[in-house]
Parts: C-alpha cells; structure tokens; sequence
C-alpha cells in the first residue's frame, strides 16, 4: 500500500476501525509507519496515541484487544479501513463501540421488519393488526400460513408472472420471519447456522 503519510504534518494518517463481521464502526484512531508495520507485524491493532504521545496497542492494559483481519487504503491514499474482530468492547468507557451503540449485525430492511413485527405482537391489538391476530391463534396457525406461502411461492415459480411470484416470495419471507419470532428466535439464529455450515 502506498500510504500518503506525509500529507498531515505529524506524519499521521487516520484509521477508521470496522468490524468484519457485524460491519460496524467501532473506533477512529490514528497510525504512523510504526503503528501499521507492527498492527501487521502483531496482528493486534496498534495506533500512535496523540494523547501519550507513543505507539500503543489497543487493549494492552484491558485485554480488549481488536485482531486484525484486513487493511484497506482509501482512493486518496491518506486514510486506512481497518476490519478487525474484536475482543470485548472497543470504546474504554466500556460501550461495544465508541459511539455508545452495541455491536449487532444488522441485516438492514430485515431488521426494521422484524422489529416492525414484534411491535406488532407486543401491541396485542388483534383488531387492527393481522401480526397480532395470527400470533393470537398460536404457533400452529402461523406455521400453518408459512407452509400455505410456500406453496404459491412454488405455484407462482412454475408460471411467467414475475409480478405475482416476488410478491408471494415477499409473503414468504414476511410469515417465515412471524414463525422465527414465535418460536423465540430471529433471522441472526438462521444466519448463524448457515455461517457455521459454511466454516465445515
């Protein structure tokens, strides 16, 4: 990597600290040459405090450490993404991240949608809400509905209408999603499993 470590004069270059997996921000810190030769010489993710004024590795007095996964160098050569897996919180105010958030995965719309759906059921309004009222019939009538979405998603796989078969395929998804919740799980369970699965 060919690191513009001269455009600051203090010879640093800011290194914005992700999670590999979960892709979140966890920390800013700074490195110089020194910082980065031992961050991969080490392993564990190494910056120059501007506070004490020296190399330091992140964790070494805590044990919080944050193992290095990749290095990636921003279009201007100046700025390092560093994706790491970290060990226990990040921030040493103790928070997952230095921004006060805790480090979930989150899977996007998914997430927002499964949210949306225990709202719903926590909402216990069977009148107004079709989540509600399924989840009112028990676990048995929203497995049931799941099975009955699979089928038309298989129906509509067998014709040409593009329109009718993501719309069931959306169904699917939407009911699939119902069922982990009231088996007392989410879409990150299922993941991990296949994660697992990939690593045999």
């Amino acid at each position: 990597m060919n690191i513009d470590f001269n455009k600051n004069s203090d010879g640093l270059v800011p290194a914005i600290i992700q999670d590999a997996t979960t892709k979140n921000v966890l920390m800013l810190g700074y490195m110089n040459k020194e910082a980065l030769e031992k961050t991969k010489e080490t392993g564990l993710v190494t910056f120059f405090s501007r506070t004490k004024n020296r190399i330091w590795t992140k964790g070494e007095e805590s044990g919080n450490v944050l193992n290095l996964v990749d290095i990636k160098l921003d279009c201007d050569n100046d700025t390092l993404l560093v994706q790491v897996s970290p060990k226990g919180p990040t921030c040493h105010k103790g928070s997952d991240t230095c921004w006060n958030e805790t480090n979930d995965a989150s899977y996007g719309f998914i997430s927002k949608l499964e949210e949306t759906i225990t709202s719903r059921i926590n909402s216990a309004d069977t009148d107004k809400s079709y989540v509600a009222s399924l989840f009112a019939k028990g676990i048995n009538k929203v497995a049931q509905k799941v099975g009955e979405e699979a089928v038309e998603v298989v129906i509509e796989a067998k014709d040409n209408n593009d329109e009718l078969f993501l719309e069931e395929s959306a169904d699917l998804l939407f009911h699939y999603l119902m069922l982990l919740q009231a088996k007392g799980f989410e879409i990150k369970d299922v993941i991990a499993v296949l994660e697992q699965r990939e690593k045999k």
